[in-house]
């Protein structure tokens, strides 16, 4: 009989274990793993001093409970950053690289946006909120106006790897429809929690480690002990609840626990959970698929300064955009050599993520040759498939997390978090597998997760 079982050895289900194990001393806990490795979505590729990610490439450094991990686990020291106020993101618009504004000053002064579609942003503060669940497409056409659709897509892209017209804006921004919802316009609430938040704002930094994204999940599995925290090639294969504890059947044996912690991506999850309550919305959400191609050049190539650029579907290009991985942390490539990252696929074009290596690299550098203005070959090339698709807030998402709230605070003991329930982020990740943590140790059951406004980054 263990105090809590954790079922998936992702970032989630690691940082659980980290706080029960730091923070709750007597506290028994097991995580099972059905991969022989830990770290779920987060997977760095190290070959011939190219360093590329499958998964995410950082995570920003205003998240307090991602502070705390790194300073809890001393990868503080370890941290790698580049600043967004220093490095230039671009959108490919109207066949042009163009650089994306991100302060007030400079939104107002770009010439990306005309004046007229400047002033019919401003038009939010008059238009009423929409009481249905819109799409982000829908949403930001009628609050700003059609003229920010390609940025918004651009951002959907980086982030999501989503369609617009699909994304639920409650599902994507649920904080942003709250002030809306609560002040009658997005501007007036963004102004109002200005006056109530002191203090400078200041752009966040892009983190990482010198090794890549793969050193913090590794880094928290090293404080855990093999066959007694952490059970690796254990799937799970069911749970139930039995009187005041849980029964979790696996591929080695039956464990008991008083609590149990799905800590998986949210399809994974809905697959254990839908015979414990019948009312499930859905069982099912979709997902996008990301392949990266990563392209090392030599020396002579130079990439324009920044992080990348993001591509609009309107463009009509086959890669989603491409990340100039060697310019936002030092150690990306060897020598004086440059590395990008061209991401491909997507919700609206899920079929070109499983084109054959060959026939990616060939499609990848067209683009990027057009684009980049480089005429070189490649000297290293790899292609990095991701095992798990980017779960999409799409329509009947928030009906979804609503029901969550419910069966977490009917059936003690059940909670869920992981991959796609509260974001796709590392920071959403560590700051709601945080939270579960922490009302495991006070004995809280069926807490809510709070709908917090963020920042939009490109």
């Amino acid at each position: 009989m263990t105090d809590t079982i954790i079922i998936g050895a992702g970032l989630s289900g690691l940082t659980v274990a980290q706080k029960l194990k730091s923070r709750c001393y007597g506290h028994t806990f097991l995580l099972l793993e059905k991969e022989q490795t830990t770290g779920g979505v987060i997977r760095t590729c190290n070959e011939g001093g190219f360093i590329a990610e499958a998964g995410p490439h950082g995570f920003l450094d205003n998240c307090r409970q991602s502070q705390e991990i790194l300073a809890e686990t001393g990868l503080d020291t370890e941290c790698i950053k580049a600043p967004l106020g220093r490095f230039a993101r671009y959108v490919f618009l109207a066949g042009k690289l163009r650089r994306i504004p991100q302060t007030p000053r400079s939104i107002l002064t770009t010439s990306l946006i005309c004046w007229k579609d400047k002033l019919r942003v401003l038009a939010d503060i008059w238009k009423k909120p929409l009481t249905d669940q819109p799409s982000v497409a829908r949403w930001v056409e009628h609050r700003f106006g059609p003229a920010l659709l390609p940025f918004v897509d651009a951002a959907l892209t980086g982030t999501y790897a989503g369609d617009m017209e699909k994304l639920a804006i409650d599902g994507v921004m649920p904080g942003v429809r709250a002030l809306e919802a609560k002040h009658g316009s997005v501007i007036r609430g963004i102004l109002a929690k200005k006056q109530n938040n002191s203090g400078a704002r200041r752009l966040p930094a892009m983190t990482s480690f010198p090794e890549g994204m793969q050193k913090l999940p590794d880094h928290l599995t090293k404080f855990l002990r093999p066959e007694s925290d952490l059970i690796n090639n254990c799937r799970v294969l069911k749970i139930w609840k039995k009187e005041n504890f849980w029964v979790i059947d696996s591929e080695k044996g039956t464990f008991e626990a008083a609590n149990v912690v799905l800590a998986l991506p949210i399809n994974t999850s809905l697959e254990l959970l839908k015979d414990i309550d019948n009312e499930m919305p859905l069982s099912h959400i979709p997902e996008s698929k990301i392949t990266t191609v990563a392209l090392g050049f030599k020396k002579e190539v130079h990439l324009p300064p920044g992080f990348g650029y993001l591509i609009p579907d309107s463009e009509g290009r086959f890669i989603l955009g491409t990340l100039f991985s060697s310019n936002m942390f030092p150690g990306r490539a060897p020598g004086d050599c440059s590395l990008i990252e061209v991401l491909v696929g997507g919700r609206r074009h899920p079929e070109r993520a499983e084109f054959d290596d060959q026939t990616l690299v060939d499609h990848a550098l067209q683009d990027t040759r057009d684009i980049l203005n480089i005429t070189s070959q490649p000297i290293h090339t790899k292609i990095l498939r991701s095992g798990c698709g980017i779960p999409q807030p799409e329509q009947g998402y928030t009906d979804l997390l609503a029901w969550r709230s419910r069966i977490t605070e009917k059936y003690r003991g059940l909670y869920v978090c992981g991959f796609g329930w509260d974001g796709i982020g590392i920071n959403d990740m560590i700051k709601t597998a945080g939270k579960v943590a922490d009302s495991i140790m006070a004995g809280q059951y069926g807490q809510p997760m709070d709908s917090v406004v963020k920042g939009v980054y490109f």
